[in-house]
């Protein structure tokens, strides 16, 4: 009988030992070129029109909104990064449709409530559904995600309209991976970074760097000698090779087709990619019939990512049942479904690092040990994966294809808490 690892190369899964770390990389370089370029190209590449320069102060503090999920914060970032006066409430539009003056009355009350407690004159906001940013640091909505109902807010600029009715003021709005980029320097203290790059990798992902003005060709009218961050949207990344179980995944989801990339590194999705695997593998007659049987009952795309993490990990969380602990419950069965499934884990950590070590490269810095690329990472994938130690393979890898191959270096900061409001804090003091 073949062996899982057959089975899983059979249908196309490359394992992490056989990516070809070198052509992904050019790949994603080529695709990065193609998007600064405005050519057709899977990463479009967003300019955030927001540079890096200039050290944080310390003692400086910022009014901060957050908003790009359910939920809306605010408070206050200060240097040394931390968040006070926080509050968190419903997303304006979450739980009914609301009008447009009830949208911004609810951010303009928060800001009331901060403002007075800052040293800084600006305004930062993380704002992270969908939207053009702008050369003042504007956002124009493109549209809502994760259920908001507000339709009179597409198409504004939704910091203009928010100033206008705190009777003017400054603001400066981030989405989420950029200001986790930001965040990179609330911890460099005496440290000196060459570039920056912020990078999510939770429930989804997202990377986000620092590239010269000059090789910015889609804008004109830029100072050459300058640098911005790029927003990459890397998560659609598309020239990569799926396999069945990737693509049998991708036509279950809401947005098939969408996102390749993001679909085969991030939380969402793991679990999904795990579970067709099972009942492919099931089908072919690698399980005892009890555990067909009830593989069979386990509906498409509902295990979890991580359920399919403990599972593989040999965690068992007290307070919730794994389903997959149930289906395999024969110790035959549990080390088959781990052999499939361990590699699901180990191909999202080498992707994560090699699409990683390309925007670094992309960067061109790092030449100097004194001076390394920052890497900003948050994301609870990324941080609290079991089934393989996620974080440290990443770094094996960026240490074998940056240091060792190339004499590139790099640091990973310290994890920033509420990295997206420190960020957007940042961007304001900057």
């Amino acid at each position: 009988m073949k062996t899982p690892e057959d089975f899983l190369k059979e249908r196309g899964f490359i394992a992490a030992a056989e990516i070809d770390r070198d052509a992904l990389i050019s790949t994603f370089m080529s695709e990065m070129e193609k998007g600064l370029a405005g050519k057709p190209s899977s990463l479009p590449m967003i300019p955030s029109y927001i540079g890096v320069d200039g050290k944080v102060p310390q003692g400086a503090k910022a009014a901060v909104l957050d908003a790009g999920g359910t939920n809306f914060r605010s408070g206050i970032v200060t240097i040394p990064p931390a968040v006070e006066d926080r509050a968190n409430q419903p997303m304006p539009g979450v739980k009914k449709e609301v009008g447009v003056d009830d949208f911004y009355s609810a951010l303009a009350e928060e800001v009331r409530r901060v403002k007075p407690l800052a040293t800084v004159e600006k305004i930062g906001f993380c704002f992270s559904y969908p939207a053009d940013a702008t050369a003042d640091l504007d956002a124009k909505l493109i549209r809502w995600t994760k259920g908001i109902k507000a339709p009179g807010i597409v198409g504004q600029f939704v910091g203009k309209e928010l100033l206008s009715r705190l009777g003017g003021g400054k603001i400066a709005i981030v989405n989420d991976t950029v200001a986790t980029l930001l965040a990179a320097k609330a911890t460099e203290g005496d440290k000196e970074y060459s570039s920056y790059l912020g990078f999510i990798l939770g429930t989804g992902t997202n990377t986000a760097y620092v590239e010269r003005n000059s090789n910015i060709l889609k804008l004109s009218g830029l100072d050459p000698a300058g640098k911005m961050i790029i927003n990459a949207e890397s998560g659609s990344f598309d020239k990569i090779a799926r396999s069945k179980f990737d693509l049998a995944m991708d036509a279950k989801t809401q947005t098939p087709g969408s996102n390749p990339f993001e679909k085969m590194i991030s939380g969402a999705y793991l679990g999904p990619i795990g579970l067709e695997i099972f009942k492919a593998a099931a089908k072919e007659g690698f399980f005892s019939k009890q555990a067909a049987g009830r593989l069979s009952g386990l509906a498409t795309p509902t295990l979890e990512t991580i359920d399919l993490d403990n599972f593989v990990a040999g965690f068992k969380k007290p307070d919730r049942t794994n389903p997959l602990d149930v289906i395999f419950a024969d110790a035959t069965d549990a080390k088959i479904a781990r052999r499939l499934a361990l590699p699901v884990f180990e191909r999202a950590a080498v992707l994560t690092a090699v699409h990683l070590a390309a925007f670094v490269i992309k960067t061109g810095e790092g030449v100097s040990a004194s001076s390394p690329v920052a890497i900003n990472a948050d994301g609870s994938t990324y941080y609290k994966t079991k089934a393989v130690p996620f974080a440290d393979l990443v770094r094996r890898e960026l240490d074998d294809i940056l240091v060792k191959r190339r004499n590139i270096h790099y640091e990973i900061t310290p994890q920033v808490e509420d990295a997206p409001m420190v960020g957007a804090g940042i961007a304001a003091m900057l």
